[in-house]
């Protein structure tokens, strides 16, 4: 290879980002029934879902904490209290805490969100069928990806359905006995069934047909996509009409767009590109583990796919309403929008030197942090890294942060219908 040649190259690998042009406003949703979502809206915060009663949907999502929880990592079933205040109740405490950090929940509706979950376990195939490890039998008569993405934390002993044998639904789900008469979908649909209340309104929207689980986890999902609908930030009304961003932001703009290269990744109107990175991010909590992996390893997409090129790669996050959704990362590891974004210019140095201090975990225990002092776990996370480190001044760091503000709808955040008082079931809604 000639010198000048190799100069080139040299010079090429280091280059700058180009670039990218600014989205275009594109992003759809679909139309929605009012009476499905507002039977949605009760369900969401309705406890009776959960295996002992006590865990709704919206303990975990809740518009308080952004539609998370604003914890690193939350306490579903065997908890007391809501956000950072749950605790572990002292006369059932929890067997372990959830996982992996508690996503937001903005622009859920969007046709072009195809894939759920941190390593993407749940998926819509092109032709419009679902893909889930769950099985062939469990991806049918759900109307989207959305929907059911719902079924899921039901059947989690450590989210809403409870230790194993200690309720009906965790007795089903211990048993492996999930769709059918006598399954976990079907009890849990005989319990919305006895509810009049609940009974009057599916006949509104399904008629006299018995509810299935699909029916539940249909209105569900139709009330977060009505519900949180972020789409109105003054980064919108730039997009649409023009309308100047402050200094601050816009000078974060052309960096977010040009040289820091966040668009490679954060792409589209919505700020994700739908896809799967290894980034170094740091593991604490349990980690996704089978209970008889006694470790706290979270290989993120490669649990599902079986491919080691995709080991520690986890979903790209949407952006929106992101200044107000901390903690960040997949287990929740950085307590700060400019403490993630640092990660983000040396993976490696900051997997490294990670201070788990900065965790926003209620009642943490020794066991969590067992992955950040274990070498040959950080080794791993650090040889799948695949983000080439970069650099940015304090000042083009807070110029990102201001620019990553304008993606605030404020109005998302309170939600189209806000919180019920009460829920047909008469069970305590999350507050």
């Amino acid at each position: 290879m000639s010198r000048v040649l190799y100069n080139a190259l040299i010079a090429l690998a280091f280059a700058a980002p180009a670039a990218a042009e600014l989205p275009t406003w594109d992003a759809e949703f679909t139309a929605v029934n009012s009476a499905q979502v507002e039977l949605g809206q009760l369900l969401f915060y309705d406890p009776i879902l959960s295996g002992n009663k006590e865990v709704a949907c919206a303990t975990c999502h809740h518009p308080k904490h952004a539609t998370a929880d604003g914890v690193s990592l939350g306490i579903g079933d065997g908890g007391i209290g809501l956000g950072p205040e749950r605790v572990a109740d002292p006369n059932n405490p929890p067997e372990q805490r959830i996982p992996r950090n508690s996503p937001a929940l903005f622009n859920l509706g969007a046709t072009e969100f195809t894939v759920f979950f941190h390593d993407g376990r749940l998926e819509q195939r092109p032709d419009g069928t679902l893909r889930t490890p769950l099985g062939a039998e469990m991806e049918s008569g759900f109307a989207s990806a959305l929907s059911a993405q719902t079924m899921f934390p039901v059947l989690s002993p450590d989210e809403m359905a409870g230790h194993y044998g200690e309720n009906e639904i965790s007795q089903a789900v211990r048993q492996g006995l999930i769709t059918g008469p006598g399954g976990a979908w079907d009890l849990l649909s005989q319990r919305i069934e006895a509810i009049p209340e609940y009974r009057a309104r599916f006949d509104a929207v399904i008629g006299p047909e018995p509810i299935h689980f699909t029916d539940i986890s249909d209105a569900i999902a139709a009330f977060v996509d009505f519900e949180w609908r972020a789409v109105n930030s003054p980064f919108d009304a730039h997009l649409r009409r023009g309308t100047p961003l402050p200094e601050a932001a816009t000078r974060g703009m052309e960096l977010f767009y040009g040289e820091a290269g966040c668009a490679s990744c954060h792409a589209g109107v919505l700020q994700t590109d739908h896809s799967f990175h290894a980034i170094a991010m740091p593991q604490v909590g349990p980690g996704k583990a089978a209970r008889f992996e006694r470790h706290a390893q979270d290989t993120g997409r490669m649990r599902v796919t079986g491919q080691a090129a995709d080991a520690y790669a986890f979903r790209t996050p949407s952006l929106r309403n992101v200044v107000h959704t901390a903690p960040y990362g997949h287990a929740g590891a950085y307590a700060t929008l400019d403490a993630a974004i640092r990660h983000h210019l040396d993976p490696v140095g900051s997997l490294r030197a990670y201070d788990p201090s900065q965790l926003v975990m209620p009642e943490m225990q020794a066991d969590d942090l067992r992955a950040t002092s274990d070498p040959a776990e950080i080794n791993a996370i650090a040889a799948a890294n695949r983000l080439a480190s970069s650099t940015l001044s304090d000042p083009q760091i807070a110029d990102i942060i201001a620019f990553l503000d304008t993606l605030t709808d404020p109005f998302s955040l309170q939600g189209a219908l806000g919180e019920p008082e009460t829920v047909p079931s008469g069970l305590p809604v999350p507050r």
